[in-house]
């Protein structure tokens, strides 16, 4: 799990839970979590802070995240708030990474971004299916497509201070960042699921990891591929290809990009 944190002058939903859990977690009698039934873990009972230090220092597979998660949301939901807020501890640094890149460059809407983050993963921690795999994913996602939709909601509210009145001619290639990738993807440049890669996760609110998870690959892998894709694409802008008509490749030149 992620440890980015962020300095706040102000208490957010975040940070409260956060000292909620503290509270939880302290001398003399800290909440304990059972990790003898979840395989890949200590076989001890764990004080919830303990248990968050294992997760961020060490390295598990999806199994044991999954039952692990399992464990948890069960806890939540049926052994009451002091299990809701110890949930949310243990969670709390990949919560608060996610919150911080979802609010880059939107600092006026970070505490509302911690709102909707905590919220999303609450709503998913009593709601998700816990059967299927990727549990902690889908949790995380929930979390992300919260926080997200609060700056997705601004982007739409008004339009710039210093828009000009006037007319004038837009910059080529014309047209929204899809429309680029997509010309990109019709001249044979790169291929549709790359320009759908790079559209979901650089200007939609899709997390690399889940779209790993979802294809079965590693999120290191798909980074490569959105990497090498942007790079085809930024050269064919500096170079022009994609500002003048676009006609879809031929066989041959299909084959070459693919």
């Amino acid at each position: 799990m992620a440890t980015t944190t962020r300095t706040r002058t102000a208490d957010t939903a975040l940070t409260t839970a956060e000292k909620a859990f503290e509270l939880l977690a302290c001398e003399p009698a800290p909440l304990v979590f059972d990790a003898r039934p979840v395989p890949g873990l200590p076989d001890a009972m764990l004080p919830l802070g303990e248990l968050r230090s294992l997760l961020v220092c060490e390295r598990y597979d999806s199994d044991t995240t999954d039952e692990l998660w399992r464990q948890l949301a069960h806890h939540a939901r049926e052994r009451g708030p002091a299990w809701v807020v110890g949930a949310i501890g243990v969670a709390l640094p990949a919560l608060t990474h996610l919150a911080a890149k979802i609010s880059r460059g939107h600092a006026r809407h970070a505490d509302d971004v911690d709102s909707e983050v905590l919220a999303g993963f609450l709503h998913a921690l009593r709601t998700a299916d816990l059967a299927p795999a990727r549990l902690w994913l889908r949790l995380c996602w929930a979390a992300w497509r919260a926080g997200a939709a609060v700056i997705k909601a601004d982007d739409g509210e008004e339009l710039p201070l210093d828009l000009p009145s006037g007319s004038r001619s837009p910059r080529m290639p014309y047209g929204h960042p899809d429309l680029l990738l997509g010309r990109a993807a019709v001249a044979g440049l790169i291929t549709a699921e790359a320009a759908e890669l790079i559209s979901a996760t650089r200007f939609g609110d899709a997390l690399i990891e889940h779209l790993a998870a979802e294809q079965g690959v590693t999120a290191p892998v798909l980074r490569m591929r959105r990497r090498r894709a942007e790079r085809i694409v930024a050269a064919a802008v500096t170079r022009g290809d994609l500002s003048g008509p676009i006609r879809s490749p031929g066989r041959r030149e299909a084959a070459m990009t693919a």
